[in-house]
């Protein structure tokens, strides 16, 4: 298992008005739409969500790392756990010929909203229990869709990974390193469930027999 950053200069590129989030709207009511994971939060106003959630081409750049680093050859299996609306995946058919992409999330709406070239690849479903046989892909990735489980789901969510990967395995997840970057991670989600500093997350990975690399986000 090793640190290794894909996401870091996307998670940048955008503002954030820590404060403004918890003052300008009821935040208890904004996460608990936010959780149903609807129309609100992919394509509804920012406070609720991702203010719109279209594809603009951000994805390319880490799906072209990740084939890099990962050696990932023509006709690999990939899966994304927590896809959305499949913008990484149609990345990766783009970026490495051949490429064999599966997807799965919780929402309904992200799957009915996805990328068309990629919709028939994708499915409705739970990172805790994943509709795929051991050892099915050659890379497995999930970006900031982990710490959205409560710790049972997580474990079983990082076991799954581990069991449907015969390759490489990335994870990305939100977490703190001080006390600044933990109260706007705190001013700022909507959706997380499990808040970690980056030490607590390798125990958990540990713990869980993940054996994959990962990454995390911060709120500076």
């Amino acid at each position: 298992m090793a640190h290794v950053d894909f996401i870091t200069s996307v998670h940048t590129s955008t503002t954030r008005d820590y404060v403004g989030r918890v003052t300008s709207h009821d935040k208890a009511e904004c996460a608990e739409i936010a959780c149903r994971f609807g129309q609100e939060y992919w394509d509804g106003d920012r406070h609720l969500g991702y203010g719109g959630y279209r594809y603009d081409g951000r994805w390319r750049k880490v799906a072209e790392a990740m084939v890099r680093h990962y050696g990932l050859k023509p006709g690999a299996r990939i899966l994304d756990v927590g896809c959305g609306k499949g913008f990484l995946l149609y990345e990766f058919t783009q970026v490495l010929p051949g490429a064999q992409v599966a997807g799965i999330d919780i929402s309904a709406y992200a799957i009915e909203h996805a990328k068309p070239e990629i919709q028939p690849f994708l499915q409705v479903g739970t990172a805790a229990s994943l509709p795929y046989p051991d050892k099915a892909f050659d890379f497995v990735v999930s970006l900031n869709t982990l710490h959205n489980l409560y710790i049972n789901d997580l474990f079983s969510a990082l076991r799954e990974i581990e069991r449907v990967g015969a390759g490489s395995k990335h994870v990305c997840i939100e977490a703190y390193r001080d006390e600044r970057e933990k109260a706007n991670l705190l001013y700022w989600q909507l959706t997380c469930r499990a808040f970690h500093t980056p030490e607590e997350w390798e125990w958990i990975f540990d713990q869980a027999g993940y054996s994959g690399d990962y990454s995390y986000i911060t709120f500076n």
